[in-house]
């Protein structure tokens, strides 16, 4: 052993120490390094944030499409109930909009709390439609981390937005024939007049709808006064008479006065003529022929769907002559029916009575007792009394036979609207209009213009068929 600074073992002694606190710390490190029970923890908690979050949209979710569905529900309801209102209480819309209200108070009583609502109704499209306004929004408190506080229920482009419809036409799936006999005489001339074309166009424009190529409406005009004035071609198989200066017609008699037997010989209907009383040789002599009261501007419409056809015919109508109602009654029946389609041309034929999806419909509007029948000759009876006409070829007056002829329509199945206008007191027109009427929901007494044009729109809301269009 060397002494002093001969020995080199506490030279090494360090350095062995450090090699050895190297390979410790290295093993340590290795350890360390290879423990991964630290990553699991890790990966939880951001997981369970992705989690929660990915929660609380699917409860913000859950919670609008509940509230959604409620509310488009609600509104589908209520528009529903709205337009069927104005569909049967004669068209009041304050009325039918109060029915649309309560029904979605009624509908989202339960519904999920929402932070506003403006959900409104109201009446549109020529007041044959009722529609949802306004919107309402709910809160979304865990989309609102994102940004979004809240959503509207409905969406703003209007695609949830209920609408009611009264569809008269294509979108009800049916076909309508509809024959209107028109009052045009003396005592209608001045603001009466004008009130009925205004009411006559109103329900026109509703129920003549522009798409024909699946489903029909079509409409016949039968203004009527002292007679009916006819189409020269539609004259000569009516009445077997080749004689059209003059082309009115009065009473039909014989055993198919009242019926829409199809005019032959022996059931034709009678020539309107004038009586000419001569003298010669102390001997009176009197001839008849063909006169009409009414000019040709009212000339009696067939069946048709072109609506400015309709409305033109009803602008040009003028006032003249006295109450012949039952030969408008008459008239406003052979338009519809199938058994006198030889008279018209082939778009104006009435279809078949059964016609699977079609419904006939008669509206008799005047502003009267009738007062004018005939005799055998095709002139007036004279008669001063509208209950007893003994000289009339029918044996009966004039409203009594319109009676019978309404009887025959609804036998047929012609469903039939009675409009009066400006009645007074008279109990006879009442009770004959009355009587014509399908039922008594079918019969309005008019009292003035206002309600003229209300109770024509109303038979053309109750003509309608409900759907929702969205």
């Amino acid at each position: 052993m060397e002494i002093g600074g001969g020995s080199r073992w506490p030279a090494r002694k360090p350095r062995a120490a450090i090699l050895v606190f190297k390979a410790a710390a290295a093993r340590a490190v290795q350890r360390f390094a290879g423990d991964a029970r630290g990553d699991v923890a890790i990966l939880f908690g951001l997981m369970a944030l992705v989690l929660f979050a990915m929660i609380g949209l699917a409860v913000d979710y859950g919670r609008f499409v509940n509230a959604r569905s409620q509310t488009i529900a609600a509104t589908d309801a209520a528009v529903l109930a709205g337009a069927r209102a104005l569909q049967t209480n004669g068209g009041n819309q304050d009325a039918a909009l109060k029915v649309a209200q309560a029904y979605y108070a009624q509908a989202t009583k339960n519904r999920l709390s929402l932070t506003n609502d403006t959900i409104n109704f109201a009446i549109s499209d020529n007041a044959t439609a009722m529609v949802t306004t306004g919107n309402a929004t709910i809160t979304t408190p865990f989309m609102g981390l994102a940004g979004t506080s809240s959503l509207p229920i409905l969406r703003k482009d209007g695609s949830d937005y209920s609408k009611a419809v009264l569809a008269v036409g294509g979108n009800a799936e049916l076909n309508l024939e509809i024959s209107m006999m028109l009052d045009i005489t003396g005592s209608m001339s001045g603001q009466k007049l004008t009130d009925m074309k205004s009411a006559a166009s109103d329900l026109i424009n509703i129920v003549v709808w522009a798409d024909q190529s699946k489903y029909t409406s079509k409409v016949a005009i039968v203004p009527f006064a002292y007679d009916v004035r006819l189409p020269a071609a539609a004259f000569v198989k009516a009445t077997g008479n080749s004689d059209t200066s003059d082309p009115c017609v009065v009473e039909r008699t014989g055993s198919e006065k009242y019926t829409d037997a199809a005019p032959s010989s022996g059931q034709y209907v009678m020539v309107h003529n004038k009586a000419t009383t001569s003298r010669k040789n102390r001997r009176t002599t009197t001839t008849y022929s063909p006169t009409c009261n009414l000019d040709s501007s009212a000339e009696a419409l067939p069946l048709t769907s072109v609506k400015q056809t309709l409305l033109d015919k009803i602008s040009g109508l003028s006032a003249t002559g006295s109450t012949a109602g039952h030969i408008g009654t008459a008239w406003a029946w052979y338009m519809l029916s199938p058994n006198w389609a030889s008279l018209w041309s082939s778009s104006s034929k009435p279809a078949e009575y059964g016609t699977d999806n079609l419904r006939k419909i008669a509206v008799l509007m005047t502003d009267g007792e009738y007062n004018t029948q005939y005799t055998t000759n095709g002139v007036s009876d004279g008669s001063n009394s509208l209950t007893y006409c003994p000289n009339a070829a029918n044996g009966v007056c004039a409203s009594a036979q319109a009676v019978s002829q309404c009887d025959g329509m609804k036998a047929k199945g012609i469903e039939i609207y009675t409009v009066g206008f400006q009645l007074g007191d008279s109990q006879l027109a009442i009770n004959t209009l009355s009587s014509c009427a399908t039922d008594a929901a079918h019969f309005y007494n008019s009292t003035t213009g206002d309600a003229l044009k209300a109770a024509f729109r109303d038979i053309a809301l109750k003509i309608s068929t409900l759907y929702l269009s969205q």
